[in-house]
C-alpha cells in the first residue's frame, strides 16, 4: 500500500479532503479502559494506517463462534459466487432492505469490492434475514483493510461475535425493529424536547425513530461515522444510541421553531445528517453524545428484551407494515369524561413503545363504577400497565402512568407497601401539561447501578440469565425494577401503593398522589420518587376517576 496506507479501492482525493493524514502511526496502550478514553478522544482519527492497525486489533479480539469464515474462505467462494459478473451491477442481499452502499472515499472500484463482499457474506451466513447497517460497516471497513479478503475477514468476525453480553450488529427484523423501539423509548426520556417535537409533526413517530440507525449507517459523512464506529469496537452498542440522541438533540436546536411537516420528517432529518458539518464536529458530536447520562448497557439490555418480547407476543417478526402508532387512539371510538382524543395521543406518546403498540381499554369509570376503591382494584386486577386518570371538581386534570399490576398490593399482607418499577411516572394536563418521571433518570448521580447492572459488570450470561428470570411473575417489564440499583434510601422508589381505604402514587417527603377509599378526596405535593411539584390544588376534591388499560388491536 502507498504512503499514506491508502489501497486501490480508495479515492485519494476525497480520502485527503475528508481526513487528513496527520496523527501518531503506533499505540503502544493495552489497558481497555485507556483505550477507552483514547478512542473518545480520537487518538488514531487523522491517521490512516493506525486506524487500521487498531481495526484490525479490536476485530482479532472479538469473541467468535469457532467456525467462522476468514480471509481463505473469501479467496474460495468470491470467484465462483460472483462469476462473469461486472461488480458495479451485482445485486446486493435482500438482508440489506434496499439500502444503498454509501460510497464514502471509495472509487468505482471500491464500491463494486462493497457489493462482492456483501453477496460472500449472505453465502456464508444464511441465517441473517435483516442487516441494513451492513453496507456502510463493510464500505468503511474496505478503506482501512490491505483487500477484499482481509476487510471480508473483519465484517464476518462483527458478525459472527458470540458474547451475548456484546450487541454488535442487529441481523434481523425482529432485533432491528425492537432496537427501534428501544431508541423511541430513550429519546422519550432522554430528548424530551425534540421527542414532544417528532409527536407533533408526525403521523407516526416510531416511523421517524425508525430512521435511526441509518442516519449512522449511511447518512453521515465518512470522517463522523469513523469517529463513532472507533468508539462503537471498543465499547459496544450502546455507543451507537448516545450518538443517535446527540444527533437528535442538535437537530432539535437547530430546527426548534422553523417549519416541519408531516411528511418530510424523515428526510429533513436524513439531510441534516448528511450536511452535519454545518452544525457540529465530530468531536462536538461525541461531546454531546458522551454528556448524556444512559441507563447502564444491561438495563437497556433488558428493555431491548421487553420490546422483543412485545413483538413476539404480536406476531411482529418479520418485516411487514404496521399501524399509526400515534393513530391507536382512534376519534371515532374513544370515549372517556376526562380528556379528549388529543389529551390521550399526548400521553400515549409518553409510554414505553411496547405498549404504544396497543389501544386504550377502559378499564374503570368512577361514573360507571360507582365511586368506589375497592371496585376500581376489582377492575385493574390482571391489567399490567395501567393509566390513571382524575379529574378535580375545579376541572385540573393529573394522573399516572403504572406499570405494574395493582394485585401486586395483596402481597404486603392488608398492610401499605410500595411496588412498581422507575417507567411510572406521573403528570397533569390542566391548566398546564408537565411530565414527571423517576427522579434517577434525570439523576442518575442518585444511584450508582449494582455488580449485575453495572455496565462494566463480569456477571457471566448465566448469572444474567438467571438473575431476569428469577423475577417471579417473568413481566414483561422487568426494565428499571428498583432493585437493580443502588439506592440511598426507600423514599427513591416509592413508585405506587393500595389499602383498603386510600391509594398512593409516588413517595418520600410527601405523596404525588393520594386517593381516599371513597374516591371521594385527595392531595397531591412534592415526593422524593419522582421530584414532582403539586399536579393539581394540593388540597382538592374528585369529579371523576378512570382507569385504562393496554389492548392489543388483534385482541378486539
Amino acid at each position: 500500500m502507498d504512503s499514506p496506507g491508502y489501497n486501490c479501492f480508495v479515492d485519494r482525493g476525497k480520502m485527503e479532503a475528508a481526513i487528513q493524514d496527520l496523527g501518531p502511526k503506533e499505540l503502544s496502550c493495552t489497558e481497555l479502559q485507556e483505550l477507552k478514553q483514547l478512542a473518545r478522544q480520537g487518538y488514531w482519527a487523522q491517521s490512516h494506517a493506525l486506524r487500521g492497525k487498531v481495526y484490525q486489533r479490536l476485530i482479532r479480539d472479538i469473541p467468535c463462534r469457532t467456525v467462522t469464515p476468514d480471509a481463505s474462505v473469501y479467496s474460495d467462494i468470491v470467484g465462483k459466487i460472483v462469476g462473469k459478473h461486472s461488480s458495479s451491477s451485482l445485486p446486493l442481499p435482500e438482508f440489506v432492505d434496499n439500502t444503498q452502499v454509501p460510497s464514502y472515499c471509495l472509487n468505482a472500484r471500491g464500491e463494486g469490492a462493497v457489493r462482492k463482499i456483501l453477496l460472500c457474506i449472505a453465502n456464508q451466513f444464511p441465517d441473517i434475514s435483516f442487516c441494513p447497517a451492513l453496507p456502510a460497516v463493510v464500505a468503511l471497513l474496505l478503506h482501512y483493510s490491505i483487500d477484499e479478503a482481509e476487510c471480508f475477514e473483519k465484517a464476518c468476525r462483527i458478525l459472527a461475535c458470540n458474547d451475548p453480553s456484546k450487541k454488535l450488529i442487529d441481523q434481523s427484523f425482529l432485533a432491528f425493529e425492537s432496537s427501534c423501539m428501544t431508541f423511541g423509548d430513550l429519546v422519550n426520556k432522554y430528548c424530551q424536547a425534540a421527542h414532544k417535537l417528532m409527536v407533533a409533526v408526525s403521523e407516526d413517530v416510531l416511523q421517524v425513530y425508525s430512521d435511526w440507525q441509518r442516519w449512522l449507517f449511511g447518512e453521515l459523512p465518512l470522517n463522523y461515522f469513523a469517529r463513532v464506529f472507533d468508539v462503537f469496537l471498543v465499547e459496544g452498542y450502546k455507543v451507537l444510541y448516545r450518538v443517535a440522541l446527540a444527533i437528535l438533540k442538535f437537530f432539535h436546536k437547530v430546527r426548534a421553531g422553523q417549519p416541519l411537516e408531516s411528511d418530510s420528517v424523515k428526510q429533513d432529518i436524513r439531510m441534516f445528517v448528511k450536511e452535519i458539518a454545518k452544525t457540529v464536529s465530530p468531536e462536538k458530536l461525541l461531546e454531546k453524545a458522551f454528556a448524556i447520562r444512559l441507563f447502564s448497557r444491561k438495563e437497556i439490555q433488558l428493555l431491548q428484551m421487553a420490546n422483543e418480547k412485545a413483538l413476539k407476543q404480536k406476531g411482529i417478526t418479520v418485516k411487514q407494515k404496521r399501524q399509526f402508532v400515534h393513530l391507536a387512539v382512534h376519534a371515532e371510538n374513544f370515549r372517556s369524561e376526562i380528556v379528549s382524543v388529543k389529551e390521550m395521543r399526548d400521553i400515549w406518546s409518553w409510554v414505553p413503545e411496547r405498549f404504544a403498540l396497543c389501544q386504550p381499554l377502559l378499564l374503570f369509570s368512577s361514573l360507571q363504577h360507582g365511586y368506589s376503591l375497592t371496585r376500581f382494584y376489582f377492575q385493574c386486577e390482571g391489567h399490567e400497565p395501567t393509566l390513571l386518570l382524575l379529574k378535580t371538581t375545579q376541572k385540573e386534570v393529573c394522573g399516572a402512568y403504572l406499570s405494574t399490576d395493582w394485585s401486586e398490593r395483596n402481597k404486603f399482607g392488608g398492610k401499605l407497601g410500595f411496588f412498581g418499577t422507575g417507567e411510572c411516572f406521573v403528570f397533569r394536563l390542566q391548566p398546564e401539561v408537565q411530565r414527571y418521571e423517576w427522579v434517577v433518570i434525570k439523576h442518575p448521580e442518585l444511584t450508582k447501578p449494582t455488580a449485575f447492572m453495572s455496565s462494566e459488570s463480569t456477571a457471566t450470561p448465566s448469572t444474567f440469565g438467571h438473575s431476569i428470570s428469577s423475577d417471579p411473575a417473568d413481566r414483561l417489564s422487568p426494565f428499571l425494577a428498583a432493585r437493580h440499583f443502588n439506592l440511598p434510601s426507600k423514599t427513591e422508589s416509592m413508585f405506587m401503593a393500595g389499602g383498603n381505604d386510600c391509594l398512593i402514587i409516588g413517595g418520600g417527603g410527601g405523596q404525588a398522589l393520594y386517593i381516599d377509599g371513597d374516591l371521594n378526596r385527595g392531595r397531591t405535593g412534592h415526593c422524593d420518587t419522582f421530584n414532582n411539584q403539586p399536579l393539581c390544588s394540593e388540597n382538592f376534591l374528585i369529579a371523576a376517576v378512570e382507569a385504562w388499560g393496554f389492548q392489543d388491536p388483534d385482541t378486539q
